[in-house]
């Protein structure tokens, strides 16, 4: 028996990255997994890692940042698995701009996939989880929307958005038992992170308590946690840190 037997996990930036290891987690423990990124051909290498593992996969081409696009992916998900237990936010977009450099369309380009990506969803998926029941939602955010970051006051923007429309989309759906968390990682070895500078990638490490970069695989059980039963039963409205020490509530 898998911790998620049974259940619908709808994974968005599933392409690679947190994404792509919390899908191939969630398929290892027994839900059935709907992959969502900007292409399918993106989504192949995580197809083949959840299959491997034994689960039903459906792969969707979606870009959160059309509420449209996002809607038609909802309902072929619940068409074809019957409904949506849990939902992963995971997309996102991150680029290493100084304010007095940074154009209007790269902030709001930024909003768009980095927060709105995240209401499309769960705008969306949640009337599939009242109607049956009750869910998880849980949102990747980052340690930079509760600290800041150099260079970074578009992404930190969004993502302390993300933090807050958490904790209120906690208090609306509580009564109708969905659930929804904020991980809030620190820097991880993904192919956002990659696109920094080596110079912002020294500093930021030379802060960290515990000295290194995280690594996806280390993210994910905390999603796995969140989505669990009895696991995540008492966690709504939270913000869980992987962040090697980065921040400290």
């Amino acid at each position: 028996m898998g911790a998620l037997d049974r259940k619908v996990a709808v994974i968005t930036g599933s392409a690679s990255g947190i994404g792509q290891a919390i899908a191939a987690l969630y398929a290892a423990e027994g839900a059935t997994v709907a992959l969502l990124d900007l292409s399918v051909e993106r989504l192949a290498e995580t197809v083949s890692l959840c299959e491997a593992a034994g689960a039903t996969v459906s792969s969707h081409a979606v870009d959160v940042s059309d509420s449209e696009s996002v809607r038609l992916a909802m309902d072929a998900v619940v068409t074809a698995h019957g409904g949506i237990n849990i939902l992963v936010n995971s997309a996102g977009i991150l680029d290493e701009t100084p304010l007095l450099e940074m154009s209007e369309a790269t902030f709001d380009r930024t909003i768009a996939v980095d927060l709105k990506g995240i209401f499309t969803a769960c705008r969306w998926a949640a009337p599939a989880m009242v109607a049956g029941g009750g869910g998880r939602i849980i949102n990747i955010a980052s340690q930079l929307g509760i600290k800041g970051g150099v260079g970074l006051t578009h992404y930190a923007a969004a993502k302390a958005g993300v933090i807050g429309f958490t904790k209120s989309l906690a208090l609306e759906l509580a009564p109708h038992n969905v659930l929804a968390n904020v991980i809030a990682p620190g820097p991880i070895f993904t192919p956002l992170v990659d696109g920094l500078s080596d110079d912002w990638k020294a500093a930021k490490q030379a802060e960290l308590p515990l000295g290194r970069f995280g690594y996806a695989n280390e993210v994910a059980p905390t999603a796995l946690l969140l989505a669990s039963d009895p696991g995540g039963n008492l966690y709504t409205g939270q913000t869980l840190g992987p962040n090697s020490g980065d921040v400290m509530p």
